[in-house]
């Protein structure tokens, strides 16, 4: 073989291996719906986002309200409800390093507005989040996992927090959901109201918008907890376009996203964090 026959082999050779590996990085990259078997009869959905490259941490997300985002598969592609702050908001977790596993309710919470906050605290969610924990662990051993809620989402956080000990490596609670709901309510519960935050044993992160409309979620219940756990407090942001307790408000950091999970990571990372976003 001659010496330019054999340098365009070589290059054959690694052109064939530069493609094999962005094969091997857009799968370990693939998007998915995982559904797992929890308890009888039921089954516990969640997206995985893309994997970054540079992997430090997974997130699981808990949206608020009922945490119903209608997860789905559509001609062969994943689809869901996008608009609550941490649905709409995973790709900066991504683009910092951090894996987000967004969930959506069990099989048989999909009636109504979704899991209610008693169930949120129950055994059963208890028992079928522990199934998504098993799975991302084998997923990503040795990486720390961070449990994040916003709004109604915080009581899941709250509560899975103080149950799995150190299988979680923190707990972030985002628009903290402080009081209950009236009876007559579109959403009725009880909220963190009668929940015992020191209960949590792994790190405790709040994140809170100083101008929170939300009446169950008031901004001063997080600063009366900053001499105990570490508080991010957000300002401005763009003008509503929802209620004051819905998403695309200030409960929901409307404008203030990127800068707002940019601390969150940084906390997830044990890096520099300004306690307060402007």
């Amino acid at each position: 073989m001659t010496a330019s026959a054999r340098l365009t082999a070589r290059k054959s050779i690694l052109l064939a291996f530069l493609w094999m590996s962005s094969c091997s990085s857009s799968a370990i990259a693939q998007q998915e719906i995982v559904t797992l078997p929890t308890r009888a009869g039921v089954t516990q959905s969640y997206f995985l986002t893309s994997i970054p490259k540079n992997l430090h941490a997974v997130a699981v997300l808990f949206p608020g309200s009922g945490g119903l985002i209608h997860l789905r598969t559509e001609n062969g592609k994943p689809r869901f409800d996008q608009g609550k702050f941490l649905v709409r908001s995973r790709a900066e977790f991504v683009k910092r390093g951090v894996a987000a596993a967004i969930l959506d309710v069990p099989s048989d919470q999909q009636s109504g507005w979704g899991m209610s906050d008693e169930f949120r605290l129950g055994d059963a969610h208890f028992n079928d989040m522990s199934a998504v924990i098993e799975d991302l662990e084998k997923r990503f051993p040795g990486l720390p996992l961070f449990l994040v809620g916003t709004s109604r989402g915080t009581i899941s956080a709250a509560a899975l927090g103080a149950r799995l000990g150190q299988r979680a490596a923190g707990a972030v609670l985002t628009s903290t959901m402080f009081f209950q709901t009236p009876r007559n309510s579109k959403e009725p519960g009880q909220g963190l109201s009668q929940f015992d935050f020191s209960t949590i044993k792994v790190p405790l992160l709040f994140v809170h918008h100083v101008s929170d409309q939300c009446v169950s979620t008031p901004y001063g219940d997080a600063a009366r907890l900053s001499d105990r756990y570490p508080l991010i407090t957000v300002f401005g942001g763009s003008s509503p376009t929802s209620g004051p307790c819905d998403a695309f408000s200030q409960h929901g950091f409307l404008g203030k996203e990127s800068e707002t999970v940019e601390e969150i990571v940084n906390w997830m990372l044990k890096k520099p964090m300004r306690e307060e976003v402007k």
